[in-house]
């Protein structure tokens, strides 16, 4: 019996999905973009706030906010499904993409969301991709600068004033 999945209303959560048998299967510019593809679809289906998106070749990295009354296992089961469908359509194949189910962990802090939005940013420099973050083309800074159109995440300016108060203090996180 697996562990049920820990979920708080108006949470920020740091979400992970690998590839099945950690196969590079988003290594490529098109598979990358199918995916965006589908992060942007799966917006026109639910609500929810991607604060930071990072995908690599064999995984990736997400910070989402679902909207109220939405369940991050249903957006996430929705765009793992729905990517995995068209990937396999794409190339001519069948079962699984996804290892086991996507991995989640609620943000409680401002101290982890900064900690979590810097590791995921920081994971293509770990990786020996990029020498800076801002260099990755599908890590969250060039995503947010330079993403397709209707990306599915903000300019940052967006993220911190949602978390900053009038008074330039921070609101306590994941609170509207």
């Amino acid at each position: 019996m697996r562990k049920p999945r820990h979920c708080q209303a108006g949470a920020t959560y740091h979400a992970i999905a690998r590839a099945n048998r950690s196969e590079f299967i988003l290594q490529t510019d098109t598979v990358k973009e199918l995916f965006l593809q589908t992060m942007v679809r799966a917006k026109q289906h639910y609500r929810f706030e991607v604060i930071s998106l990072c995908i690599m070749s064999n995984h990736f990295h997400l910070m989402i906010k679902p909207g109220k009354d939405e369940s991050i296992s249903r957006v996430m089961q929705w765009i793992l499904s729905v990517f995995a469908i068209h990937y396999n359509k794409m190339f001519s194949l069948h079962g699984h993409v996804w290892y086991d189910r996507f991995k989640s962990k609620v943000i409680n802090s401002l101290r982890q969301f900064v900690a979590t939005f810097n590791y995921i940013a920081n994971n293509p420099v770990v990786a020996g991709l990029a020498d800076e973050p801002a260099q990755y083309r599908y890590g969250p800074y060039r995503l947010a600068r330079d993403g397709p159109l209707g990306s599915p995440i903000p300019p940052i300016i967006t993220i911190l004033r949602k978390v900053t108060r009038t008074d330039g203090t921070l609101s306590r996180l994941g609170s509207e």
